[in-house]
């Protein structure tokens, strides 16, 4: 069986000097990380109905008649209800998408009645496009949203908990604090991206962000585990070469499975719809940034907490200030 060709393209080893710009890229990733916290606050993350309360409603017209979704975002939007949404769906009764049905989102406001505000846009919207049937209305409250919010929050951050227990257990204290400070990195840095591109924070992109901490943890896991061959095969070796050793060795897997996770991500972005697009891009982002964590994040940390090997602290092994002073 042949391989993928384009593998050809990689080298077979290489000889990066990762460590060396370890202080550099640890500078950029806080300035980023406080960037993201404070985007989260200011100007906030733009919640979705999940999160902050509306309701959504199926239209559908006669079988083979198309609706036009334009249409019934202009006579939604123009009843001033912030953000609304418009969807193409198969239709319910043949699991068929032939244009002729679509879900509507809208939000609605604080204090307001909730069923005034759905008769108010369903009879907008037949004003609008005409006769249409009208089923599948589903009404979030705040207070429902708000503990779908915590709720939210409380599995992103048992995830990472886990994820730390799994890595003390397995490796050493210090490879543990590594790799959750590299999930956290990953995790921050996604809601940044989420609050920049003004991205829907939705139950999707929860799942989004708790895929990301799987990637990341793998990949970490990854870089983790040769590592700790290259510490026993190499006792005498200084520790920041043994971390750039062990990085070049897993570079080609992390750059393969990677590239191959992003293109298939690219491509659900762009044909995969207006509800899927958040989604795929805050995972896409997430695989990268996963892999720059691996490198720059996690490794570091051993680097600067240091290791003992064969029993015994090592000279090469305490902790060793970062730098970009090349080796002699």
């Amino acid at each position: 069986m042949r391989g993928w060709p384009l593998i050809k393209l990689l080298p077979q080893k290489t000889n990066f000097r990762f460590v060396r710009y370890a202080l550099p890229a640890g500078i950029l990733s806080v300035v980023l990380t406080v960037a993201s916290i404070v985007g989260c606050f200011y100007p906030g993350l733009n919640m979705g109905i999940d999160f902050r309360g509306g309701a959504s409603i199926e239209v559908s017209k006669p079988a083979g008649v198309v609706l036009e979704l334009d249409q019934l975002r202009g006579a939604v939007g123009e009843l001033g209800l912030g953000d609304v949404q418009v969807q193409g769906i198969a239709r319910r009764d043949s699991n068929v998408a032939d244009g002729s049905s679509a879900v509507v989102r809208f939000q609605i406001p604080e204090g307001s009645d909730q069923t005034a505000i759905v008769q108010r846009v369903e009879g907008a919207i037949s004003e609008s496009v005409g006769q249409v049937t009208y089923s599948g209305v589903e009404v979030v409250g705040s207070k429902v949203s708000g503990e779908l919010f915590q709720s939210g929050l409380l599995a992103l951050g048992a995830a990472i908990v886990l994820m730390f227990l799994y890595i003390w257990f397995r490796f050493e204290p210090q490879f543990g604090f590594g790799a959750v400070i590299g999930l956290l990195h990953d995790v921050v840095l996604t809601f940044g991206l989420i609050v920049l591109m003004r991205l829907e924070f939705s139950l999707n992109m929860v799942a989004a962000i708790l895929t990301v901490i799987g990637y990341s943890m793998n990949d970490t896991v990854v870089v983790f585990d040769r590592l700790r061959e290259n510490l026993r095969k190499y006792k005498t070796m200084p520790l920041r070469d043994v971390i750039d050793l062990s990085l070049n060795e897993t570079l080609s897997r992390t750059i393969i499975t990677g590239v191959t996770a992003v293109m298939v991500l690219a491509a659900l972005a762009f044909l995969g719809g207006e509800a899927l697009y958040g989604f795929s891009i805050a995972l896409m982002f997430g695989i990268i940034i996963g892999t720059y964590s691996s490198i720059y994040v996690g490794a570091p940390i051993i680097l600067l907490w240091g290791v003992k090997r064969g029993g015994k602290a090592e000279d090469d092994a305490k902790p060793i200030k970062l730098g970009m002073a090349s080796r002699p």
